[in-house]
């Protein structure tokens, strides 16, 4: 029987170490990396994937795209759909720096925890994220689109890049976003308002909404953080938080349980690559769904 093998694509210096350990545990047996891989790599590197193999066990042949740009792995993917030929087809999966299963398991978490607890749909939110310039951040605002919340995306530098990530999603999703300015602590509590969830997908060990922020926001029903590293996005939100209440009746939504469904998703996606017998291609939307059954 065909090897299952993993090239693993990303436009970094180095491949990350969890992404290739989640690989060979779910089931590749041999997982390459490749570094610093631009956009015109891709046909020639999926053509050699491709085309080495006989038809019958291309399937066993998968291509991960890595890196740290959310739109730069969505452009990668489109190249790899548009380089493959029947019927040496090859299956591809997209989670750069570990964002789009990341995001997926926050949205599917907090879906659960309002739906549960508070008897609120999620397409009934509005929903503000920090941290939205980054892969998490956008990751987790246009699933929430799609599943049609009001998303809000907060800039901490000004409105400029928040409106470029918006118009990004508008132009490959449909979906309309909102960007606002957070730049100063007014602007922030102004950015609260009305506010239903709040995503914190900031930096690593970098605070973002204190308690003097959370008593401002009067509607705020829940807040979640996928930030592990001290000290918390939210402050007081602790890192198991599944639910329960932290701030008055404001429920939390900590890192590691997020965290729990996050690997348990991007498991259970290399599985399914590992073991389809027909070429699959996955990127957040397929670990949202999957993510939605963990839960």
């Amino acid at each position: 029987m065909a090897k299952n093998i993993l090239h693993m694509l990303s436009s970094l210096k180095h491949m990350s170490p969890f992404d290739v350990n989640m690989a060979i545990d779910a089931g590749f047996d041999a997982v390459i990396p490749y570094s610093g891989v631009t956009l015109e790599d891709i046909v020639p590197l999926v053509q050699d994937a491709m085309f080495s193999r006989s038809p019958r066990d291309a399937v066993r042949t998968g291509i991960f795209i890595a890196g740290k740009d959310a739109g730069l792995a969505l452009d990668m993917m489109e190249k790899v759909q548009a380089t493959l030929l029947k019927p040496f087809e090859i299956s591809a999966f997209a989670d750069p720096a570990g964002s789009f299963t990341t995001a997926a398991a926050m949205v599917a978490c907090a879906e659960k925890i309002l739906k549960e607890k508070k008897a609120i749909e999620l397409s009934k939110t509005k929903i503000v994220i920090f941290g939205a310039t980054g892969v998490v951040g956008y990751a987790s605002g246009v699933i929430s689109a799609l599943e049609g919340a009001e998303v809000y995306l907060a800039g901490y530098d000004g409105i400029a890049r928040v409106q470029a990530k918006a118009d990004d999603m508008k132009k490959r999703f449909g979906v309309h976003v909102h960007p606002v300015d957070a730049s100063t602590e007014e602007k922030k509590i102004a950015g609260l308002v009305g506010m239903d969830v709040v995503f914190c997908a900031a930096a690593a060990g970098k605070q973002i909404l204190s308690k003097q922020f959370l008593a401002t926001a009067k509607s705020l029903v829940l807040a979640a953080d996928v930030n592990a590293v001290p000290p918390a996005g939210v402050e007081g939100l602790e890192l198991k938080a599944d639910g329960v209440a932290f701030f008055g009746p404001v429920l939390g939504l900590g890192p590691l349980a997020i965290g729990d469904v996050k690997y348990k998703t991007e498991s259970g996606l290399f599985q399914r690559m590992a073991s389809s017998a027909r070429a699959v291609s996955f990127d957040f939307r397929d670990a949202f769904n999957l993510a939605r059954e963990i839960v």
